[in-house]
């Protein structure tokens, strides 16, 4: 198997949805795409510059009721991600825009967390690559 050893399974993306997770301390690539700040607080002793962020969307980081809570706590990681999926559902807007931009080509889902498994764009990137639910169409297996 070829490719970062540190990727999660959500880096690796689906290649229909274009979708990519890379620390914003990493350097960019051409492959990146646009790429999308999804912390709520600016990333310690980086330039924007460097960072070179395209789009920095603050509201769609955990809260940070939330966010302290975790505070980067692998066992508190099933409880976070149900949590912060409840919070990401409430913006159907902008999971929508969010998806629109990766069908249309390569995004890159940037966070500034040193656990490259246990973080919000693990779980963004997952809901994003995951079918839209529709109003009034539920998930139960039934028709």
């Amino acid at each position: 198997m070829t490719g970062p050893a540190r990727a999660s399974p959500s880096a690796a993306g689906d290649a229909a949805m274009g979708v990519q997770l890379k620390r914003v301390y990493d350097p960019p690539a051409a492959g990146d795409g646009v790429r999308i700040l999804v912390d709520r607080l600016w990333p310690r002793g980086l330039s924007r510059a460097k960072a070179a962020i395209q789009r920095w969307e603050k509201e769609i980081a955990p809260s940070d009721e939330l966010r302290r809570w975790f505070g980067h706590d692998p066992a508190r990681w099933p409880e976070f991600r149900r949590r912060y999926a409840a919070e990401l559902r409430a913006q159907a807007a902008l999971l929508a825009d969010l998806r629109a931009l990766a069908a249309a080509g390569p995004i890159t889902l940037v966070y500034a967390a040193g656990d490259t498994v246990h973080n919000n764009a693990v779980v963004l990137a997952e809901l994003l690559q995951a079918a839209p639910e529709k109003p009034g169409h539920g998930m139960t297996g039934s028709n």
